[in-house]
């Protein structure tokens, strides 16, 4: 099929003749009607015929016009389709985040992002540290959320956003509860925390490494954030978190810090991307957009 040919032919019927035709695409007139002619002869098919000196429609040329719209019309739809995904208008981003930004931070800045990118699909999972980098290098997810030590991983750009302190809690009639301690005091405390994989629980046990102690003694196990806070509020065990998760809770008296000497931990917040690959023009928005809402709150 001539598509040119086609589109002289539509031109013709939609601007309801030769001339106006050729004004309207640019195109001298001899050339718009010597091309339709060849168009016709290419197909073996008449498609105009004349009343006087007014073209018409063969019974073929109509049918073929109702074709010609219908392509032209789904072409102006890829073409609109195409202008919005390079906008960033458009667009699917799967995002994987690690529990902290997962719970705490990621569902303000996704529902103020969406209020002004309705038609970008974000589809998010929410995991530990080690499944949330397979994902991102797998191709699973476009970007992933990270709360952590900020350790480097190979393969992944890091882009950290800001740092929070770490914090020891326990339920505020603990003994220690406002306590300044010695680690190994704190050590001996039965803890609470999430699954193997989780960065916070590997960060715990590295500090017990560096200061040459016996590993923590995690005496119950949740795969999610929330409910090991919820137990250490129920008046059991201590926790290791970062202070994003607890301060208000430790400003309203239902935690209580434990201050232990010489132990001041920064945790980092970041979003991770795939190495050397750039991101979809809807993802670039929606990571200007996280940029742009964690400087906001630490400003």
């Amino acid at each position: 099929m001539n598509l040119h040919g086609l589109r002289l032919f539509h031109a013709i019927v939609r601007y309801g003749g030769v001339t106006r035709a050729a004004e309207e695409l640019n195109i001298s007139q001899p050339a718009v009607s010597s091309q339709v002619k060849k168009f016709e002869r290419e197909l073996g098919i008449g498609l105009f015929g004349s009343e006087g000196r007014k073209l018409v429609l063969t019974d073929a040329g109509k049918q073929l016009m109702e074709y010609a719209e219908r392509l032209f019309m789904l072409e102006q739809e890829v073409e609109q389709f195409v202008e919005d995904m390079r906008e960033g208008k458009k667009g699917l981003i799967r995002l994987t985040a690690t529990y902290l930004p997962s719970n705490f931070l990621l569902p303000r800045w996704i529902a103020t992002f969406k209020q002004t990118h309705e038609e970008v699909e974000l589809v998010v999972s929410t995991s530990n540290t080690q499944m949330a980098f397979d994902q991102l290098l797998r191709y699973e997810a476009e970007i992933a959320i990270y709360g952590g030590s900020g350790v480097s991983h190979p393969g992944v750009h890091w882009d950290k956003l800001f740092e929070d302190e770490m914090w020891f809690v326990v339920h505020p009639d603990h003994p220690y509860a406002g306590q300044n301690i010695t680690l190994h005091e704190m050590m001996a405390e039965p803890f609470i925390m999430r699954e193997k994989g989780s960065a916070t629980r590997e960060r715990l046990a590295a500090l017990c490494t560096t200061n040459n102690l016996p590993s923590p003694r995690i005496t119950l196990q949740f795969n999610g954030l929330n409910e090991t806070i919820s137990a250490v509020k129920a008046g059991y065990g201590a926790n290791f978190i970062s202070s994003l998760v607890v301060r208000e809770d430790v400003n309203q008296g239902k935690l209580a810090r434990v201050y232990v000497q010489n132990v001041q931990l920064q945790n980092t917040i970041a979003i991770c991307t795939r190495a050397g690959e750039q991101l979809s023009p809807a993802a670039k928005q929606l990571v200007q957009w996280i940029r742009q809402e964690a400087l906001a709150m630490h400003s």
